[in-house]
């Protein structure tokens, strides 16, 4: 399958992030601070439904058609990461279909800690975290956390209904990223929605230009899926795997994964 230069096709970007964070609220955010003056699509990806791109379609946030779903049918940073087929397909369908494109948000099905996109597919990425997921979880690191290009903490308008000090998170994600970007965003709040758009519009430029590279924030860990069978190991990029070592549980789409 042929690749379109990244200076002439539309920027991918990738937003991934556990169960609950916001994902589909930032990419809506995204959709109304920007559609005026971009030309966008969207893909979302779900096990078994299409829910997140219904919900999409349903905020009024673009053309429904322009709001493709990936249903993966198997754990969900499978077809982020390690085969990446179809949602390949749906980017450049999608780009195909409504040319040209500048900006394609690819939505992750809610995931875990250690969930990340192959640059194989996205330009760049976002990492959602959210303040009802507790102050301390920035702290906690993994390859989302520490190296995507964007580590959205979401949700801030509820901090002082879940107790949590939101500059100190703040502060600790941007400790766990080694100075790299950290917004603090509610949708709610116009600046921090100001800030988003702006960031994106300068990734959208630094594609353009050829100044960015995609980079690989780091492998997935070794981690538990339950099954018929009573659960197996499954690994991601084994070679990888003793950087971060540790076991999780998936449920279905709009459970919340257990740590």
């Amino acid at each position: 399958m042929a690749e379109q230069n990244t200076s002439t096709r539309a920027l991918r970007l990738g937003v991934a992030g556990p169960v609950g964070t916001g994902k589909s609220s930032l990419i809506a955010t995204v959709c109304r601070a920007l559609a005026d003056e971009l030309r966008l699509g969207v893909i979302t990806n779900d096990i078994y439904t299409d829910e997140d791109a219904r919900f999409l379609r349903s905020a009024g946030v673009l053309e429904p058609e322009r709001i493709r779903a990936v249903e993966t049918g198997a754990c969900p940073h499978t077809a982020i990461r390690d085969d990446i087929t179809a949602n390949l397909i749906a980017a450049e369908d999608l780009e195909r279909d409504y040319a040209p494109l500048d900006v394609v948000l690819i939505e992750s099905g809610g995931d875990n800690l250690t969930a990340t996109f192959s640059p194989a597919l996205v330009d760049a990425q976002l990492f959602v975290l959210d303040v009802a997921g507790g102050g301390d979880v920035a702290r906690k690191g993994g390859p989302g956390i520490g190296r995507a290009d964007l580590l959205v903490v979401n949700k801030t308008d509820l901090a002082p209904y879940v107790g949590v000090d939101v500059p100190l998170m703040v502060a600790d994600a941007r400790a766990a990223r080694d100075g790299r970007a950290v917004l603090a965003l509610s949708r709610t709040d116009p600046d921090s929605v100001a800030e988003l758009r702006a960031w994106v519009l300068a990734m959208l430029a630094a594609h353009r230009s050829g100044n960015h590279v995609p980079q690989d924030p780091g492998p997935m860990a070794p981690h538990f899926h339950a099954d018929e069978d009573g659960g197996h190991v499954h690994s991601h990029d084994e070679d990888h795997a003793h950087d971060h070592d540790h076991d999780h549980t998936h449920e279905h789409v709009g459970d919340r994964a257990h740590h």
